[in-house]
């Protein structure tokens, strides 16, 4: 699933051809991805003027002038597709402007789109619990000693839940875990304040590094404009069971709750 490195690289990659742009068509191929696109979808985006794009975790957002906000986000196999050649069987949704035309593509369908009021955004059902974003200033390590205090779960479990966190996952909990030398199964509330800023200072630095590489390459993720994120070769740890760690130790693999996680044992405690 894309993660937050990938879909701020997908922003990124739309803030090029729709920043400022008017919406000449809006066109929904189907009647839904994971949820219904929304009936009044075209209605209310043709014509508007876009007047900002940015992201909230792992969710992308596309701001109008007519006070709506597109919200997207793409699930296991999403991309959008910046004046794609032809329009294929997994393009469910067209967006044109006057220069350019866009494709959301989603062969598994695990992604979708809503459409909310942009005054209303922060009570976007989803945006509700959500913790600080990690690149922002409310991530701390005083927010991480408030928020783990006193949870026996480990800390990778506790990093992956959106309401310590925002938009972390699985791969760059791994290497930021890693670069910061805790264990994965940690009990999170045993971790103390100085080990807690090299984490927050390690999740920086990762998810700084995964964007300006383009993001890491899963299954069916490209950015818009089709190239392949290329962090994947920077990984410290995640899918690299049995090399050399950077510490010089061997990196493990164990399995918790359904995912991998990658790790250390010499350099991680």
């Amino acid at each position: 699933m894309p993660e937050l490195p990938e879909v701020e690289t997908t922003v990124a990659g739309l803030r090029t051809v729709l920043a400022d742009a008017r919406l000449t068509l809006i066109e929904p191929r189907r009647a839904d991805l994971r949820f219904p696109f929304p009936v009044d979808l075209r209605q209310r985006l043709t014509g508007a003027t876009v007047t900002g794009l940015g992201r909230r975790a792992k969710y992308g957002l596309i701001e109008t002038d007519r006070g709506d906000t597109m919200i997207f986000h793409l699930g296991m196999s999403g991309r959008w597709r910046i004046d794609p050649a032809d329009i294929g069987k997994h393009d469910h949704l067209l967006v044109e402007t006057e220069r350019h035309r866009l494709a959301l593509h989603d062969p598994r369908r695990f992604g979708f789109v809503h459409l909310v009021e942009s005054a209303a955004l922060a009570a976007y059902p989803a945006f509700l619990a959500l913790g600080p974003e990690p690149l922002g200033e409310d991530f701390t390590a005083d927010h991480l000693v408030r928020a783990l205090a006193g949870r026996v779960a480990p800390i990778k479990a506790m990093l992956l839940d959106q309401r310590t966190v925002a938009g972390l996952g699985n791969i760059y909990v791994c290497e930021a875990l890693n670069m910061a030398g805790i264990a994965p199964t940690r009990g999170a509330g045993r971790i103390g304040k100085a080990r807690l800023a090299r984490l927050v200072e390690a999740i920086r630095a990762v998810l700084r590094a995964a964007i300006a590489a383009g993001g890491s390459t899963l299954r069916d993720y490209a950015r818009p404009d089709g190239e392949l994120g290329y962090f994947a070769k920077e990984w410290r740890v995640y899918g690299r069971e049995g090399e050399a760690c950077p510490c010089g130790g061997t990196v493990r693999r164990r399995v918790d709750s359904g995912r991998s996680t990658f790790y250390c044992s010499s350099c991680q405690t």
